[in-house]
């Protein structure tokens, strides 16, 4: 990642002029806020609310705030389906997909699902579609019924072990990567040599960023793989896949909200911010390393609230 610029909000830009306080440059260019150089990554801050991370250093800056609600994801590369067979909605495929990586609290989880023609008009007819278009009791709902039509790999990242690998250097992405490829091999194996025709990732990032993820993995899946964003649209797989890994998500949600002895929030918005106060007031900041996505921006917010 070379170049990203992300949209912040007025008052995002002020949180992160003081959070890169300690790194902040004297020149700063026309129409600029701040110029900013922590860990090998130029930030530059602009008055329209754009700010610009450069450097071959900078997804892990850019992943502190990804999870703020006021900010604009990176734009994924855009693969449409064009770019794969006119029958594709058709063929029999693995579909992979994520969820969790917005959500300050929780974990992440990844779901590689098979779906072969013969269950197109069953799983449709069990209410299977875009997740984002279901609420969370009609995803619940509807994995439960789907459980066992169809077979699927799911990979849980735990906050605990997602903390610990973020701060060895690999940011979200490239956990990403290395949860979506051994969810794909564990259903390849499942599948036991049955045939299928294609693999369908839901794009998060360019094809070559994610190969580059996985360079010191022994078993890559590459053959019959494709990237394409919005993929829940482009095959039931990835439908599938998505409402596993959600509903697997929720159940997470509630066993740490049971731990934690309150309902912790979805998402990473103010509420995220109030709770998680609430909960170090609590517990302790420490554990916050079992509930959470500590690089989130949410922890200083949550810090600066307990400390009132």
């Amino acid at each position: 990642m070379s170049n990203i610029v992300l949209t912040v909000s007025q008052s995002t830009l002020l949180n992160m002029k003081e959070h890169y306080k300690s790194s902040l440059q004297s020149k700063v260019p026309q129409g600029g806020i701040f110029m900013a150089k922590p860990n090998g990554c130029t930030i530059t801050a602009y008055k329209s609310g754009k700010v610009m991370f450069q450097g071959s250093n900078c997804e892990i800056e850019v992943n502190k705030w990804e999870g703020k609600s006021a900010i604009s994801a990176p734009k994924k590369t855009n693969v449409s389906s064009s770019s794969l067979p006119a029958n594709f909605s058709e063929l029999a495929v693995i579909g992979s997909d994520e969820v969790g990586t917005g959500d300050y609290f929780g974990p992440m989880a990844v779901v590689a699902s098979f779906v072969e023609p013969s269950q197109f008009e069953l799983l449709k007819e069990l209410g299977v579609k875009d997740s984002k278009e279901l609420n969370d009791a009609e995803i619940s709902k509807i994995a439960k019924k789907i459980l066992h039509v169809v077979p699927y790999s799911l990979l849980v990242l735990h906050n605990e072990k997602y903390n610990e690998m973020q701060e060895k250097g690999n940011n979200m992405n490239k956990l990403k990567a290395l949860l979506h490829n051994q969810a794909i091999r564990n259903i390849i194996k499942k599948l036991e040599g049955k045939n299928y025709d294609s693999i369908l990732i839901d794009q998060f990032t360019p094809p070559n960023l994610y190969y580059s993820y996985l360079k010191n993995t022994k078993e890559v899946i590459r053959d019959k793989v494709q990237f394409a964003t919005k993929a829940e649209g482009l095959h039931l797989s990835v439908a599938v896949s998505s409402i596993l890994a959600r509903y697997a998500f929720l159940q997470q949600m509630d066993l740490l909200s049971e731990k934690a002895g309150m309902t912790l929030p979805k998402g990473a918005g103010a509420k995220v911010d109030q709770v998680a106060a609430n909960f170090i007031k609590l517990k302790g900041f420490d554990a916050l390393r079992s509930f959470t996505k500590l690089h989130f921006a949410n922890t200083e917010k949550a810090l600066k609230i307990a400390k009132k």
